[in-house]
């Protein structure tokens, strides 16, 4: 190195060091622009069932996109990529007779189709639909943990009133005849029918009503982590069995973790 250049890299100044304030500052930046994602654009989200096998396992992690379905607005609106709900569609929606429970499942009825279920198959508007992916099985499921879904209502729905003394809303038994026409069920308006790709053992709509168009959120983009989870695991809420499976989780993550799904697209 001469002289020269020697004296010029002794002149040079040095880099001002981050001061406190502009650090907190900028790590306070990048929280608020994380909150905004999570919070407007995507959310993590688990399956916690099996009635959307083989399309989603329990125990996938998926992102969902929440910007599509959102209601559009003006100043924002030619940017986003904003789109309507369409058939087979999977959406993730807040539950009709859960509040603050989130569902996944895949639309099958948009308003005004009109729909029935016979032997299992589901008819739309007259035609019988060929679904690809659609399983019936129960996969080991405990002894009568869905047996009262195995009757004739699930396979002739609307057909067949639901049984006295099953699990459903009592607002939707009651209502449901009116939506019935021609032994079809007709979706109204602003409202979507929605059921699991596991037709066995799917609580849907059949079960619970019509999914408003304000309780959709989202829907599924990828999965982005997939852990062999018990199919019990989202009955154990309590404080011990939460941190047990935490530990489960992190000592069997690399034999468990279902690594040939990771960023696998829903569909």
């Amino acid at each position: 190195m001469g002289k020269r250049e020697k004296k010029a890299k002794e002149a040079a100044p040095e880099k001002p060091k981050e001061t406190t304030a502009e650090f907190i500052a900028s790590m306070a930046s990048v929280l608020v622009t994380g909150l905004f994602i999570i919070t407007f654009i995507v959310q993590a989200f688990e399956i916690p069932s099996s009635s959307m096998e083989d399309t989603l396992l329990i125990g996938d992690h998926v992102f969902v996109d929440r910007v599509r379905f959102a209601p559009p607005t003006k100043w924002v609106g030619p940017l986003l990529p904003y789109g309507e709900i369409k058939r087979n569609d999977i959406v993730v929606f807040v539950s009709v007779d859960t509040p603050g429970m989130y569902i996944v499942k895949r639309i099958v009825g948009l308003p005004g189709d009109h729909l029935h279920v016979d032997h299992g198959d589901l008819y739309r508007n007259g035609e019988k639909l060929t679904e690809s992916y659609v399983v019936h099985k129960q996969l080991g499921l405990p002894e009568n943990e869905f047996s009262h879904y195995s009757n004739d209502f699930r396979d002739y729905f609307p057909k067949v009133p639901p049984p006295p003394g099953m699990d459903m809303p009592q607002e939707w038994i009651l209502t449901m005849g009116s939506h019935i026409q021609g032994g079809d069920i007709v979706v109204p308006p602003d409202s979507y029918f929605g059921m699991g790709d596991n037709r066995d053992v799917s609580k849907d709509s059949r079960y619970w009503g019509f999914i408003p168009r304000a309780n959709i959120i989202g829907r599924p983009m990828f999965i982005y982590w997939s852990f062999d989870t018990p199919r019990d695991q989202y009955q154990k809420n309590t404080i011990g069995d939460r941190v047990k499976f935490v530990l489960h989780v992190i000592t069997h993550f690399l034999t468990e973790t279902r690594w040939n799904r990771t960023l696998k697209m829903v569909r």
